[in-house]
């Protein structure tokens, strides 16, 4: 903490918010985001990283990157034929809750097609089958690196990402579920949670590896039903879970807030 504000100050950026967490206070792994305006700074941007990575992150062996909130990061959506998370995060986007630019999106289906093109957003359907789906996410991953995405929100995309492709793609891709898994998988969960008289619904996002929805947590939530509640409402209810907390997971990504480590996170 003290080389770090110490470098700051010394180029004449000023600390705006700091934030560390420690796992253990002897022999654990240290986190730090520290947020800083660079008005005053007396060196360019590559000298100044040169310069940090000599002073501070060489001798401390640190693992650190440097963000510009200048730069909206570049975000890809993938989207089926549920369009609740989808067009939340287009909405967000367009009200400037999300500093992002959407350069395209995929899907497997028509449906959403129209709502894209109200938002102006060049929309991909590249139809998946058990027969062709090497080659369907090669060409998906194509278009994602050609258009320079910088990491994909699975909005409902209602397709498991291969190993293949998120190696191919090789950068964050962040996903939402209902938090009924494992306990009520299949086709209709909010049946099966009606069934069971569940008191509690909520959704989990997570960044997303090889092993289904077992990917480092960003951010979940819940919320209260009681037994006067219909399959339809619960339904209702867990939709407007998922898309409050795939945006607030999509929006603490952005922000750089979330730092991985093994297969937790800490969201700053």
């Amino acid at each position: 903490m003290a080389a770090v504000s110490q470098f700051l100050h010394n180029h004449g950026a000023n600390i705006l918010h700091s934030d560390q967490h420690s796992t253990d206070p002897s022999g654990g792994s240290f986190f730090m985001r520290m947020e800083f305006h660079l008005g005053g700074l007396d060196l360019a941007r590559e000298p100044f990283e040169r310069a940090f990575a000599a002073v501070v992150a060489e001798p401390f062996g640190m693992d650190w990157r440097l963000s510009y909130a200048s730069e909206p990061k570049r975000m890809a959506i993938l989207v089926s034929r549920y369009d609740h998370c989808f067009l939340d995060l287009l909405w967000r986007k367009r009200r400037g809750e999300l500093n992002v630019e959407i350069p395209l999106i995929l899907s497997n289906h028509e449906d959403l097609r129209r709502d894209a093109e109200m938002f102006g957003i060049p929309f991909h359907v590249i139809e998946v089958t058990k027969g062709n789906k090497a080659e369907a996410e090669a060409e998906q991953v194509r278009l994602l690196r050609e258009a320079g995405a910088e990491f994909a929100v699975l909005a409902r995309y209602m397709q498991i990402l291969s190993g293949d492709f998120l190696r191919d793609f090789g950068r964050p891709v962040i996903n939402i579920h209902h938090s009924f898994l494992p306990a009520f998988v299949g086709a209709n969960p909010y049946r099966a949670a009606f069934n069971r008289g569940v008191k509690l619904i909520g959704a989990t996002s997570h960044y997303v590896t090889e092993e289904l929805d077992a990917g480092p947590i960003i951010a979940q939530d819940v919320t209260p039903v009681t037994h006067r509640e219909t399959p339809e409402t619960l339904v209702r209810l867990g939709r407007d879970v998922e898309r409050q907390v795939l945006a607030r997971a999509v929006k603490a990504h952005v922000e750089d807030r979330v730092l991985v480590y093994g297969n937790k996170t800490v969201v700053f």
